[in-house]
């Protein structure tokens, strides 16, 4: 049985009217002062997002020995943590940004689940758009990091509690698709984090646009496996293994095959922006106007850690849009974030200060 508050009575907006007006705001000026405006505008930002929320998992551990079992590593337990991850990373990094997200997803009625709700009220996002499902387990992803008095933490070993999939007919995917609804009217963008796990995923989207419920505002896509399966969504952002295993190519250091893909994506799945994340060679932006950006990454290329930097990613580039922001704007603010929060040890948010600072003056 699912637990669930009912949602806050909603707001109308007229998305193209409040866009247009973001658009002209962030004109003129230096870029600098342009990308400034924008992140000074996500505090009258809202964006829905529907997710698979997944709970990030650490232990922690102090190397003491081998094991004279196996030639293992015998770690000394030193603390857990759970913070969290996947489409919650992505909305935890909303709020960090003073946008308000509007989070639509499930967790089960375990440790877990109830320590990322909790997380969630701590930096005061809404849950009422949640749903608590009894017997459920809540995907979860546990990294084991092992450390001595000579050396930073390192990850030894990840597992992975996958929740178990839910029949497209069932009353908790039904659920979502009414509090996404309920929420459309008061969103001025949309998030589609899809990992895979059900809760979002190319039918629910489906069942929650199917009687306009977004109004003209954007979609932004980040899905793991199947991208093109999506249609009606005005960006995506894939990193460039995932482009790859979607149209079976490889890219590589071949800047023209990445220009053309870019391109092919645009086309097929009839998007206005794209950004394909390319790890230490940073992104590529894409429009359905104007020439391909290609952005180097920012900060220093010895990350300390990537864990959850897409999520990151995806955050800004859709706050960005939700502003009004042109693609390349929207992606070089997305691309500060990524360099920020890559230097910060396991799954990170970057702050409306942090983004502001990297700006500069």
């Amino acid at each position: 049985m699912a637990r669930k508050q009912k949602l806050g009575p909603s707001k109308s907006k007229s998305g193209a009217t409040k866009k247009s007006r973001a658009v002209h705001r962030h004109r003129g000026g230096t870029e600098q002062e342009r990308l400034r405006r924008i992140v000074e505008s996500f505090s009258g930002i809202s964006v829905l997002v529907l997710a698979d929320l997944i709970a990030d998992e650490f232990l922690t551990g102090e190397i003491a020995r081998v094991s004279r079992e196996a030639p293992v590593l015998v770690l000394k337990y030193r603390h857990r943590t759970i913070v969290p991850g996947g489409g919650a990373n992505a909305i935890m990094n909303l709020a960090a940004l003073g946008v308000t997200p509007l989070p639509v997803g499930m967790v089960g009625d375990d440790d877990a689940g109830r320590t990322l709700l909790q997380k969630l009220r701590k930096n005061r996002v809404s849950v009422s758009g949640i749903t608590r499902l009894k017997r459920h387990t809540t995907t979860t992803k546990t990294r084991v990091l092992a450390y001595s008095s000579h050396s930073s933490r390192q990850q030894v070993l990840r597992i992975d509690r996958d929740a178990e999939a839910l029949p497209e007919s069932h009353f908790a995917l039904r659920e979502l698709v009414l509090s996404a609804r309920e929420y459309a009217p008061a969103a001025d963008a949309v998030l589609l984090s899809d990992y895979g796990y059900g809760a979002c995923s190319p039918r629910m989207f489906e069942a929650v646009r199917a009687r306009g419920a977004f109004n003209g505002i954007p979609v932004i896509l980040d899905s793991r496996f199947r991208m093109l399966e999506y249609d009606g969504v005005q960006a995506a952002t894939p990193n460039e293994s995932e482009v790859e295993e979607a149209l079976h190519i490889r890219i590589g250091n071949n800047r023209e095959r990445l220009l053309e893909v870019g391109g092919e994506l645009i086309r097929r799945m009839k998007l206005d922006s794209l950004v394909i994340t390319r790890g230490s060679d940073g992104m590529a932006a894409f429009a359905r106007r104007g020439q391909p950006v290609e952005i180097p990454v920012h900060g220093d290329s010895q990350v300390a850690d990537v864990t959850g930097a897409g999520d990151t990613v995806t955050a800004v580039f859709t706050a960005a849009l939700a502003a009004g922001a042109d693609t390349a704007s929207a992606a070089r603010l997305a691309n500060y974030a990524g360099g920020i929060v890559v230097m910060k040890r396991g799954t990170a948010t970057v702050s409306r200060e942090e983004l502001l600072e990297a700006i500069g003056p």
